[in-house]
């Protein structure tokens, strides 16, 4: 592999982007769509970008775990669920912060599901990230009480939602021992568009001709985000431009800022900082023999997080 790092580098800030642009979307789609039905046509849409993907080596769908494909596209799907109830309720700055809490659940899902033993300086960089965690909730009063328009459990989902993107993460890395990555993308991609089309009928909310349109660039944003993130790890080491991958905060920034008037306060700064320095610090000193499959820092766009 030629590494490349500028090129490595803009492809990954590129995907963060659509990331968040796709995250906004949904931010205006959530108040009036069922939250299943934004998700199967975010689903739907993707699907032919992940089939781009797979097309460049050699599509394969048979597999001989079928149940791990299905467990890990409920789990998922949940994931993607609290996604939308958070985005729809939070600030995006505030929502993309909480979500970097997922290589710290990494971590300590590590322990019980694969036996590992994080280092000194793993547990440090989880701490570290936590105590963001705790400056971010402080600072809109749900430890202290203090008024706020954000219901406190908004941000409990949001942080829920981390701990589900590390589990979809392992679940992943657990898989890629024995099936390719296109196998598990494509299994993932027509599992969920799958199971979010069962319950449509039912929960069906015609959208205007303006959501309509969200709906179909949430799903070619995911797709997209996909394309240039795999274009990215292709281009340079994961450990040079992981760090990039938090550029997702910047644009989740401005895009409330001047998008929905949201403006980022001090603590929701301070906070994003303990947890994107703990996380890159865990990128940089994971040696290589232990980082897994989805490593700090990157996105899962299947679940719409960073693990």
């Amino acid at each position: 592999m030629k590494h490349d790092l500028k090129r490595g580098a803009l492809l990954l800030a590129s995907a963060t982007f659509f990331t968040a642009a796709l995250n906004a979307l949904q931010k205006l789609t959530g108040s009036d769509l069922p939250a299943l039905e934004i998700i199967f046509f975010r689903n739907l849409f993707s699907l032919p970008f992940v089939l781009m993907i797979a097309a460049r080596t050699t599509i394969v769908l048979k597999t001989h775990h079928f149940g791990g494909h299905l467990l890990r596209s409920v789990v998922g799907l949940i994931s993607m669920i609290m996604v939308v109830v958070t985005v729809t309720r939070l600030p995006l700055a505030e929502q993309q912060v909480l979500s970097y809490t997922q290589p710290l659940f990494l971590v300590l899902l590590s322990i019980p599901l694969l036996h590992e033993r994080p280092s000194l300086q793993r547990w440090i960089a989880v701490s570290i990230g936590f105590s963001g965690v705790i400056v971010v909730a402080l600072g809109k009063g749900l430890l202290h009480g203090s008024a706020t328009s954000v219901p406190n459990w908004a941000y409990a989902v949001a942080l829920a939602q981390g701990a589900v993107g590390a589990l979809t993460t392992m679940q992943i890395r657990q898989l890629s021992a024995t099936e390719a990555s296109t196998t598990i993308a494509l299994w993932q991609a027509i599992l969920m568009t799958a199971m979010t089309a069962l319950p449509l009928p039912f929960i069906w909310t015609t959208p205007s001709l303006t959501a309509a349109a969200c709906l179909v660039a949430v799903g070619a944003f995911a797709g997209i985000a996909q394309v240039l993130q795999t274009e990215a790890f292709a281009s340079a080491q994961v450990s040079a431009i992981g760090p990039f991958a938090y550029s997702g905060l910047l644009w989740a920034a401005l895009i409330g800022w001047f998008g929905f008037g949201e403006v980022p306060g001090a603590a929701m700064v301070l906070g994003g900082l303990l947890i994107i320095g703990a996380g890159v610090w865990m990128l940089r000193h994971d040696r290589p023999a232990k980082r897994p499959a989805v490593v700090a820092g990157t996105m899962d766009t299947a679940s719409g997080t960073q693990p």
